[in-house]
């Protein structure tokens, strides 16, 4: 359960990490402190989850930037009181699907690096500082991508394996104080991400859609309802984990021959 608990949630100005502030809210958190870089956007999230009767702070927060990620995290703690889960969505696809590693632009790869993977462990510093223990619950948004290469889209897949290393080192570190740390792969989802990206022809979302098990694209929503599962009580159990969302894509993937198709999420 999340009843009555107080929880973070970064990139919730859209796609998940929206659905996940609004799914929180849904299942009656106590109050949510969300983020994004897109203020005006993320003032819709806020509307939307105070309509649903939770109390919310919104903030801009970059979250490449330790020092925002630390003030913001403090903020939350004077403002409720505690923390006691934390939900790391924020997320990028940069660059366009035409570079190998070879050609792959510098920029590209670190920008790519600071948001997916070091943006993470800001996130994770700040927050386990300060998160209820025992009984404290950490999800990261990793990909589908973090399970196998991407071929012309080498730097988002490396940040999200590199999440779910970071995510898997972090719960052997945390586990005995009551702390459960978890990655979320989500597949194909319609996001802007997967539209943003497939413009730059990063993947191919209808293809992706098709090569899952259940032969199409996932919705942000069906994302934000196993997230919460994961922050809540009633995974307990669970920690360590790389749980996926996909349609069964990454199942249908092991099974492929031939050239891959390009992972998203």
């Amino acid at each position: 359960m999340v009843k009555g608990k107080i929880f973070t949630v970064t990139g919730a100005a859209s796609g998940i990490g929206k659905a996940t502030a609004i799914r929180l809210a849904q299942l009656g958190a106590a109050g949510i402190a969300i983020s994004d870089v897109n203020v005006d956007a993320l003032c819709d999230t806020e509307e939307s989850c105070k309509a649903l009767g939770a109390r919310v702070t919104s903030s801009k927060i970059d979250v490449r930037d330790a020092i925002q990620v630390e003030n913001w995290v403090m903020e939350t703690i004077q403002t409720f009181g505690k923390l006691d889960g934390a939900a790391n969505v924020a997320g990028v696809a940069a660059g366009h699907g035409n570079h190998t590693v070879a050609t792959l632009p510098q920029k590209d790869w670190d920008f790519t690096m600071a948001v997916n993977l070091t943006g993470v462990l800001n996130c994770m510093r700040a927050e386990l500082g300060q998160i209820t223990k025992p009984g404290g619950s950490i999800v990261n948004v990793s990909s589908t991508s973090g399970l196998f290469g991407s071929p012309m889209n080498a730097a988002y897949a490396t940040s999200k394996f590199g999440v779910i290393g970071l995510t898997e080192s972090a719960a052997g570190e945390w586990g005995r104080q009551g702390v459960r740390i978890n990655a979320l792969l989500p597949g194909p989802i319609d996001t802007g991400i997967i539209r943003d990206g497939e413009a730059r022809g990063l993947w191919n979302s209808k293809l992706l859609g098709d090569e899952t098990l259940l032969g199409r694209t996932g919705e942000a929503g069906e994302v934000a309802k196993v997230l919460c599962f994961l922050l809540s009580d009633d995974a307990s159990y669970v920690t360590g984990a790389k749980w996926t969302v996909d349609g069964g894509y990454a199942a249908a993937r092991t099974k492929m021959t031939g050239a891959p198709a390009k992972a998203s999420g």
